[in-house]
This record gives C-alpha cells, sequence and structure tokens, in this order.
C-alpha cells in the first residue's frame, strides 16, 4: 500500500473483445481526500467505476482498499468494508418513501435478538430503530430533502432522486465514496448543496464528472483519462494547463 492510500488501482485492464476499456490503469486516493476522473465519452470512466466497486472484475491488475486486496471480492464485501456508491443515472427504490430508501442503507448491521426480537418488540430493538430513524431524517435534512421524507421516490424529479441516492449513500458513513455524475440532472442550488454535503464528509471520495467547473472547484486532484489510458493525474490548476489534456477533452 502506497503511504495512506485508501482506495488504490495498480496495472488495471479490462478488455471487450479486441476493445481495451481500460489499458493499464493506475491511481491511488489518500484518506480523506477527494479525486476526481475526467475524459471523453468512452475513455473508460465508468468502466472504472465498476471495477473499485467490484460490479466487474478487470482483465488484469490489482485493487486495494484499506490495504486488502479485493480484486476478486464483489460489491456487497466491498460494500462491508464501507464502500459506497451512486450511479449515472439515480438508483433509488421507486416503491418506498423517501426515508425508506435511506434506511434501507442500514438494514445490514440488524438490530440484535433475531425474528425473536422482531416479534416482540424488544425495548433494545425499538430503541435502535428509532436510533436509524433519527438518523436517517438528519440526513435528510443535510441533503435539503426532510420535508420529502414521506414521498416515494418515484414521484420525484430526477434532481430529487439525485439527492435522495447521495443521502442513503452517506447514511452509513461510508469510509470511501464513489459519485457517478453527481451533478446531473441537478439545478445550480442542488449542485451546490450536493458539494457543499460532499465537502462536509470525512469519506475517501472518487468522482465522475463532465461539468469541469465542479471538478475543479470540489477536487484536490484530477485523473484524465482518454482512450482507456491515464494522460495526466495532478492538482486541478495543472491540468487546465496541460496542453495533452486540452487537446483531448478541455479544447
Amino acid at each position: 500500500m502506497s503511504g495512506d492510500a485508501v482506495i488504490e488501482v495498480d496495472g488495471v485492464g479490462v478488455r471487450f473483445g479486441g476493445v481495451h476499456a481500460l489499458d493499464g490503469v493506475s491511481l491511488t486516493v489518500e484518506r480523506g481526500r477527494t479525486c476526481g476522473v475526467i475524459g471523453p465519452n468512452g475513455a473508460g470512466k465508468t468502466t472504472l467505476f465498476d471495477v473499485v466497486t467490484g460490479l466487474r472484475r478487470p482483465t488484469s491488475g490489482t485493487v486495494r482498499l484499506e490495504g486488502r486486496d479485493v480484486t476478486g471480492a464483489g460489491a456487497v464485501r466491498r460494500s462491508r468494508l464501507g464502500l459506497r456508491r451512486t450511479f449515472q443515472r439515480p438508483q433509488v427504490f421507486g416503491r418506498l418513501t423517501v426515508l425508506d430508501n435511506v434506511l434501507t442503507a442500514t438494514e445490514w448491521h440488524g438490530g440484535g435478538g433475531g425474528l425473536a426480537a422482531d416479534l416482540v418488540g424488544l425495548p433494545a430493538r425499538r430503541r435502535l430503530e428509532r436510533e436509524r430513524r433519527d438518523r436517517a431524517a438528519a440526513v435528510l435534512d443535510r441533503c435539503g430533502i426532510g420535508d420529502l421524507r414521506d414521498a416515494y421516490a418515484a414521484d420525484l424529479p430526477i434532481g430529487q432522486r439525485r439527492m435522495v441516492e447521495l443521502a442513503r449513500a452517506i447514511a452509513d458513513e461510508p469510509s470511501v465514496l464513489l459519485l457517478d455524475e453527481p451533478t446531473s440532472g441537478l439545478d445550480g442550488d442542488q449542485a451546490a448543496l450536493f458539494a457543499e454535503v460532499v465537502r462536509g464528509l470525512e469519506a475517501t471520495v472518487l468522482l465522475v464528472e463532465h461539468d469541469v467547473g465542479f471538478v475543479m472547484s470540489a477536487c484536490e486532484r484530477i485523473v484524465v483519462l482518454d482512450l482507456g489510458k491515464v494522460i495526466a493525474d495532478g492538482e486541478p490548476a495543472r491540468i487546465r494547463e496541460d496542453p495533452v489534456v486540452r487537446a483531448a477533452y478541455l479544447g
């Protein structure tokens, strides 16, 4: 493990037939830092996210979280290690209320006592349930959607669904958070609130975003992909002036 790297991708390749979606990609993200990944369409950004989160196994290379080799581990195992993700198209449970969407993030902890405790409603179980609901309500308020707690997620416009997805992702206090096109569908006020919430997290953040202005302001470091390869890696000011990046993406 390099230094205090929480996410470490080393020589990762992904091949679809004869096409290299990723070709020897390496990057590290240190604890508590926010790193952005940018690049033109088809550069391999979402494929990289799928590899880091365990939705796709790489053809070559390794992935480590907190020093653990998780290359062969699935998404559930990685989530248990504190990794959470949002998606390019918000993934919410449409038939659940906004509050219940957020509560699903903490269900895996259980309440202790098993089925018997559920049936008799032990005081300890009721206390844990109140604490979970209070925590979920506080996260919704933080994300500016507390007044929507009883609304069904399917009835919300895309911007509010994206805020629901963010609330669910941070409800269980992740150590690693991956955000895929987080500002897509958000208006200016929502994007500003989204950035404020992310800045207030203690998590290590890796994000993909087409809004270059948002990336430059929200990230301490930027990695640029093009045709499945890293073509630049550095601080925002250096990336903005890099002639290779300008030619490939910023124009």
